[in-house]
Formats: structure tokens, sequence, C-alpha cells
């Protein structure tokens, strides 16, 4: 008996530990946990116990987690409505009775499970929870901050199939976001079938190949692509709101229109484009205010997306306008004397009011893009989704609108984390803590202000995914998460009280949970330090740590420090689970140099964007036009160029547009005799040790045009050869 009676005492003292490990590491942080002394076990053969037929399908996803069933009496989980409660507040106690959730609203119930499943084993989000398992005993209140936590999915960019869309979907519900906006259309495709106008999705959900749509950002020289049924569509806001998640579709008009452009040209201005530095290709993108035939047209496509969608908002975007095309057209001319116009900002209110009766009419509220609202004033019903800044968001709430507050400096997770890595970074560059810092108070929102935010939401803009494997979800997790559980802390918390460092403790026992939904995730990068002639390497997030020296690839585990008298040969990434590093080095071995060069092609350059610029580099060089075939860019050095690798590229520094879509690349180690390397890959080729020193390196294009006007040229990155051990 004594025997026993220790045993018993170790397990309860076990069950404490990982009691206060679990309630310590709740994601979002909740406003009020009270630790209980023990543990409720919940036995093999438990079931969800409901009897409010409205809670079966929080009860039937809870069972599916713990492979149990759902009984319509009582439970050893049990969940049940409050009305003392607000909407999407819960209470989750766990005692001797068992478990009971209890939520305001069908909202508030599912909020509890996802805290209740941050209790179990990680294991409940990938191959499900094994039972049986103890609980602690606590009480959890809590309910969110703002109504709208949201997150924008571009599958415009990159297709993203139904069931990758219903992936991610998991992965917000269990962070609590309960908000998806999907930017279904845009220049480069069209991903919602329309009956009414069926070629829409069908022909513009393609591009590349046979394709009509001109393909951009990869993949140009396949059919790639795909739309969204509705039955696809139905499906998806169906899985979402079991999962306390609304669907907002958005249809971004009238600019972002060059898809539907291709397909029906009829929309544009009627004026005669000069195509010529574009081979023929009409780049006009904005619908033409001035055509009653545009309205009837938008009046199909939006009566068809109001009834497939029960949100009560419809996104129709507004921004980004190219308005040169309506300053050339003489009917939108005509239009704004006969309305007494005095601004095109006029024009696009104009066409923004015609959408937003359209959406009045089938009960739906329109929600734009903030520049949606320059000029005049939209209805007082609009929403607005601030994305330029956080001056433009706390205009919008200052004059009244109801503001989702997403400026891309704190969440377009689309930007790079630091500048060597993947991304953007027109807006910034930022990991995780900046969007956890993020406060409106600390940006400069008054208390009035405040009052209209509706809520926050990040965005994850796809071009430069599709280029990176695309039928992975890798490059979605790595740019999205951790910044993701970031979002939700900051969404769901109701004060404003910061702690970078706890809260990174906390982000840090959630990647357990990660790790068990398989999400690719980005780690803090490795500390690396080198002294006294070793190198010191560290990671603090559970994480192995690996390197490669320069000269072989072979990845190695770090074990102990190394001793080098050359610390920047060495590179190191750390890894758990299916989740990485960006690479961690001493600083000596990302230094790049820049000796002197001409830029020379077979296309003269533009003046604002000279191949000066890009000489002297820092900034890229614009052709007069797009590349035909044959057309040829040669960068040619004043000395030979002796390095360990050199990157040469056409199109934008961040994503492959502008570029040369098909083509070669030559180098010269005399300036006269050219040796073929091999194609580009994405407009881009990267010369690994090269054997002798560079003196020339010619890019040639194999294909016409490229869906643009000109073409985008890079200076090199050239990283020198290192010292020898």
């Amino acid at each position: 008996m004594k025997g026993l009676r220790c045993v018993l005492l170790f397990a309860a003292l076990m069950i404490a530990v990982t009691a206060s490990a679990q309630l310590s590491a709740l994601v979002p942080t909740p406003r009020s946990v009270v630790e209980g002394d023990g543990a409720c076990v919940i036995p093999a053969n438990a079931k969800i116990g409901c009897v409010d037929v409205a809670l079966l399908p929080a009860a039937r996803y809870l069972a599916e987690h713990l492979h149990i069933g759902v009984s319509y009496n009582g439970g050893a989980v049990v969940l049940r409505h409050d009305a003392s409660l607000a909407t999407e507040e819960y209470r989750l106690e766990v005692s001797n009775r068992g478990v009971i959730i209890s939520g305001g609203g069908y909202g508030g119930v599912f909020n509890g499970i996802q805290t209740f499943m941050q209790l179990l084993p990680a294991d409940v989000y990938g191959v499900g929870c094994k039972l049986p398992v103890a609980v602690p005993y606590c009480t959890i209140e809590d309910s969110p901050r703002w109504s709208h936590r949201g997150f924008m999915l571009d599958v415009c960019r990159t297709w993203m199939d139904k069931e990758a869309v219903k992936d991610f979907i998991d992965l917000l519900a269990y962070h609590k976001i309960n908000n998806l906006r999907l930017h279904l259309t845009d220049d480069e495709a069209w991903r919602i079938d329309i009956e009414s106008h069926p070629e829409l999705a069908r022909e513009g959900g393609y591009r590349g190949g046979d394709a009509k749509i001109w393909p951009r950002y990869g993949k140009w020289n396949e059919r790639w692509g795909g739309y969204y049924t509705k039955e696809d569509m139905a499906d998806i806001i169906e899985y979402a709101r079991v999962r306390n998640i609304e669907v907002i579709p958005e249809i971004d008009l009238p600019g972002h229109s060059l898809c539907i452009a291709t397909l029906h040209p009829e929309i544009l201005c009627s004026y005669t484009p000069n195509t010529v530095a574009a081979h023929g290709y009409d780049t006009r993108s904005a619908f033409c205010p001035s055509k009653d035939a545009n309205y009837e047209i938008i009046d199909d496509i939006l009566t068809e997306v109001c009834a497939m969608f029960p949100s009560r908002y419809i996104h129709v975007g507004g921004d980004e306008v190219d308005m040169s095309q309506w300053r050339r057209c003489p009917d939108c001319a005509a239009l704004m004397q006969r309305e007494g116009m005095t601004s095109t900002a006029e024009l696009q209110r104009y066409f923004m009011s015609r959408m937003a009766d359209i959406l009045e009419r089938n009960g739906k509220l329109p929600a734009v893009w903030n520049e949606a609202i320059d000029g005049e004033a939209l209805d007082g019903n609009t929403r607005v989704y601030g994305w330029e800044g956080v001056k433009e968001c706390r205009e919008a709430a200052a004059v009244g609108y109801d503001v989702v507050v997403m400026p891309g400096a704190y969440f377009y997770f689309d930007m790079k984390q630091t500048p060597r890595e993947p991304g953007h970074d027109w807006a910034a560059i930022f990991d995780w803590t900046k969007v956890y810092n993020f406060t409106p108070a600390a940006v400069g929102f008054t208390a009035t202000e405040e009052d209209n935010i509706v809520g926050i939401e990040a965005s994850f803009f796809s071009e430069a995914y599709a280029s990176r494997n695309p039928e992975s979800p890798d490059y979605l997790h790595y740019q999205t998460f951790p910044r993701m559980v970031a979002l939700a802390e900051i969404a769901w918390k109701v004060d404003d009280e910061r702690d970078s460092e706890a809260f990174y403790r906390r982000m840090v026992a959630h990647y357990d949970r990660l790790d068990a939904m398989s999400v690719a995730y980005r780690l803090m990068p490795p500390s690396v330090r080198y002294a006294d002639g070793y190198l010191y390497v560290n990671s603090d997030d559970g994480s192995t740590i690996f390197y490669t020296s320069e000269g072989d690839a072979t990845e190695h585990p770090y074990t102990a420090p190394i001793k080098t008298s050359v610390p920047q040969r060495y590179a190191f990434v750390s890894r758990r689970g299916e989740a990485q590093s960006p690479e961690a080095a001493v600083e000596a071995r990302f230094r790049t140099i820049t000796p002197a060069f001409t830029i020379t092609s077979s296309m003269s350059d533009r003046e604002k964007f000279s191949y000066a610029k890009a000489e002297g580099y820092g900034r890229l060089a614009r052709t007069s036009r797009a590349a035909d075939v044959g057309d040829w860019v040669m960068f040619t050095f004043d000395e030979p160029v002796e390095c360990r690798r050199m990157k040469v590229a056409t199109g934008n520094f961040q994503l492959p547009r502008f570029t040369f879509e098909n083509g070669y690349v030559e180098v010269s180690y005399d300036g006269v005799c050219f040796e073929r390397l091999g194609a580009l890959d994405c407009g881009m080729y990267i010369i690994e040790n090269p054997a002798r020193a560079i003196k020339a390196v010619r890019m040639t294009a194999t294909s016409r045009g490229n869906g643009a006007e000109w073409v985008s040229i890079q200076p090199p990155t050239i990283w020198p050869r290192l010292p020898i051990e």
C-alpha cells in the first residue's frame, strides 16, 4: 500500500506540474484563470454532452478531435448556452463534476472548446487525443476584445484548392480568428464561378500555357489554376461556419480588373491605348465608370455573389485604381461634366456608390479599401479596411466609419521578416514582435477613433507564393506563423499591456501545438557568437541546430562550439517538426561586394529607371519595352570579378514580375567568348563557385513579352570568396 500511495502522490504531482504549464501557455491569454487542486480524468468511453441542437456542429467538431461520440443527454464534456454571457464569451469549468463549456452563443461555446483543447495533449490537433486523459481543475472566463478578428487570404495570385483553404481555416479556428476574407478576383485570375457569366471563372481561373490570361509570378509555360464552383464555396462557407468563422468574399473593382478586361475588353475606357511596348498586349486594368453596360455585368456578378455568401458585408475593392485611364477617356469626361464632377476621385465615388446600390438591393452592405472613401464620402454603412497606413485608418474612424485596422506595416504577412528572407518590403520588414506590440493607443488613435474600430485583420497577398512550390503550404505557413499567434493574442486580449519576453515564452510553449498541426512555421534564427576562436550557437525554442560549411552542403547537427579561424565559412539553421529558422551566421558571411559594371542591352532603357540607376547598385532599371525572342541584357565588369556566388536577375527584387519569362544565361571570362550555363528560373540565375574570375554575364530571352510594358533589371548580387581555413 505504501508503494501505491507513492505512485498516486507522484501522479498527482505530475498533474499539478502539467496543469500549471498548460494554463500558463494558453493563447490568446484568457482574462481570468483560476487553478484548482487536482484533475478530471476523461475516460476512453466519454461522450460530448449536448442538449441544444444549435450546438451540435460544435459538439461533433470536438468529438472528432477526441475520437468519441456525442450524447444528447449528459457527458464527460458538456456544451451549453448561458444567456448571461455575451455572444463570444465563454466559461470553461473543469472539476470533479467533469468539463462544462458555457457560451453566450455558438461562438462563445466554440471559443471555449478551443481553450479546452489547449488543456489536452498536443496530439488533439493531429492524430487525435488518446483517452483517457487528465485535465487540470480550473475555471477560465474570457471574451474577445474585438468582434472582428480577421485574415485575408489571396487565392487569386496563387491558386489554392478547396481542401487547402479548409486546412487553413482549421489553423485560423485553432487561434480564435473568426473572419476569413477571400480575395477572389484580381488582375491575375477570377476564382469564383458566376453562372450568368461562366467564362469569368472557367477561362479566367487559369493562366499560362494555352489559357487566355497572361501568366504572372511563375508557372509561365503551363495552364495553371482553378476556381471554386458554387458547391465548393458552399462547402467552404459551412466548414468555416462550424468553426465560428464568417467568410467574406472580395470582388476587387473597379481596378485590379485586367483578368475580366482580357475576357471582356468592352468594359474598358473608350480610347485606343498604345500597346507597342507590350507587343500588342493591352495592360489596362480598370472598369470604365461611364458605361451603363458595365453596371449590368457587375449587377449580374454581385447578385450571384450575394446569394452565395451569408455574410452581411461584401468587399468590393476600391483600391489602387489607375485613374489615368479615366482621364484619357472622352466618355468619362462627358460623365464628369454632366454630373458636375471636378476630380477622378468623384468618378470613383460614383462607381462605388452604384455598386453599393446593387448590394443594398440584395440585402448586403459594402466593405471597401480605404482609398474608396477619398473625395466625397460613401454611405455611412460602408465598412472601411485601412491598409495603407495608420493615418488612413484613423481618418476613416474619425469621420465615423466602422474600420477594420490592417495597416501593411504591421499586418501584411507577405512582408519580409528580416532583410535576407523572402517576401515584400514596401510596407516594412517585421516579425511577430511588431505585430504583438501593436496597440491603437500606441499608434495615435484617440478614444473616439478607437470606438469605431470593429477589429483587426492580417493579410497574405500571394504573388511570391506562386514561384515557391504552391502545391505545398510551407511558404504560406512560414510567412503567417507565428505572426498569426501574435495577431490572435492582440485581437483577443482586452488590455494593451505588452510583455514581449513573457509572450515569447508562452508562444514557444505553443510550438508543440503548431508541430501537431503540421505547421511549417518560422523559428527565430539561432544566435551566433564568435569568441576566442570558437563559434557558439544557441536556440531557446526546443529546436535542433544544424550547420553547413563552405564547400560542403551536407548538414551536420551542431553539438558543440566549432573551432575555426574563419567563422564566416559556417551557416546555421534550427528546425523542429516542420518549422525552421532563417539562416544565421556571423555578419561577414552575408557581406556582398559591388564591383563597377556596365549594363548593355538590345533594348533601350527608360529615363526614370535608367541603366545607370542599376549600375549604382540598389535600384532597378527598366527597359523601354518588353522583350522579344533573342533580346538580351549583359553585365560587363570593369575588372574580372572573383566570387563564390553571383546572382543575376530580371524582374523585381521581391518577386518574379517584369521578367524574361523564359531565357538562358551565359558567362564570359574574357568579355569575348561566352559559355552557356543554364536556363533562367523565374527570371533569375545563380552562378555557384565559378572556376575563374567573371568578366561578363549575359541573359537572353527565349519567349516574347511578359504581360507588361518593360523588363526590370536588377543589379547583380555578388558574394566574395571566403578565406581558406
